[in-house]
């Protein structure tokens, strides 16, 4: 069981006694009225709820009450998936009142049609928070759309981007395909990749190519879909020829085609030698013609 602490009764604190009855128990904290309420205005919602396409500006108002005998100060944020912006975010409230403080939600224009959360959180000067929850519905067709662009070859990559162009959020599928002078030297079928693609967000994204060839001409093809019937290919060409082997042919070419020249050269020189006679007389024939 507790015990209680017992105080030895001594002159002074018999001479005490009357001062103590009279002041009573002492507080435990000094902290703010807990009674203050916070809700979005109105009777009774138990949430701010919002409606409206992309680009709009959509308004509510939340209350702070104060029914105690002091006022109260409270400060206010926002937080979320929506962009809230408060009338104010300081507000004192008098004793036994209340005070309304307007908001807006402003609705992006590239935002898709989805549900939408905040929360508008009070705090008085001793910690004590209360919340409001905010719900927006973001109203608008659902469009699935997507595009494959800046497809390269990298060493041993295949680099591209991928660019949403619709209004909900895509889950990407990839297939791969390149084909070489003697045929296919790839030929991946569609695997779902581990990304998200929000509406209006461009992701660069590459594929790894192993063992890619040393000496051919290539076409790259890489084919991406999504649900909703999203779909778009992104093609590239690309040459592999070896440096070093490449140089050594090309040398190879120009000596034996600088051969050729001379030999042509010198075959003409030596028949037009057999076609002039000793005395030089035809020659001068062959000028008076």
């Amino acid at each position: 069981m507790p015990t209680t602490a017992r105080v030895p009764l001594t002159p002074t604190t018999l001479s005490l006694l009357p001062v103590l009855l009279l002041l009573g128990p002492a507080p435990a904290a000094a902290a703010a009225d807990p009674h203050w309420t916070f809700a979005p205005s109105g009777d009774g919602r138990p949430a701010c709820y919002a409606e409206g396409p992309p680009g709009a500006v959509l308004r509510d108002t939340v209350t702070l009450t104060n029914p105690a005998t002091r006022p109260v100060t409270v400060r206010l944020r926002a937080a979320g998936a929506v962009r809230v912006t408060l009338a104010e975010t300081g507000v004192r409230v008098p004793a036994r009142t209340r005070a309304e403080v307007p908001f807006t939600v402003t609705v992006p224009a590239d935002t898709a049609p989805g549900a939408r959360r905040a929360t508008i959180t009070a705090r008085d000067g001793a910690g004590g928070t209360r919340s409001v929850p905010v719900r927006l519905r973001v109203t608008g067709p659902a469009l699935a759309a997507l595009t494959v662009e800046r497809v390269r070859v990298r060493a041993d990559r295949i680099t591209y981007e991928l660019v949403n162009r619709g209004t909900t959020t895509l889950v990407p599928r990839l297939a791969v395909r390149a084909d070489g002078v003697l045929g296919p030297l790839l030929d991946r079928p569609p695997r779902t990749l581990a990304v998200e693609l929000p509406p209006g967000r461009r992701l660069k994204l590459s594929e790894p190519w192993t063992g890619r060839p040393a000496l051919d001409a290539v076409d790259v093809r890489l084919t991406v879909t999504a649900a909703g019937g999203a779909r778009d290919t992104g093609r590239v060409s690309a040459r592999f020829v070896p440096w070093r082997e490449g140089a050594g042919a090309a040398g190879a070419l120009a000596v034996i085609g600088a051969g050729v020249v001379v030999r042509r050269h010198r075959c003409r020189t030596a028949d037009r030698a057999e076609a002039v006679p000793a005395d030089g007389r035809g020659e001068l024939r062959g000028a008076v013609r």
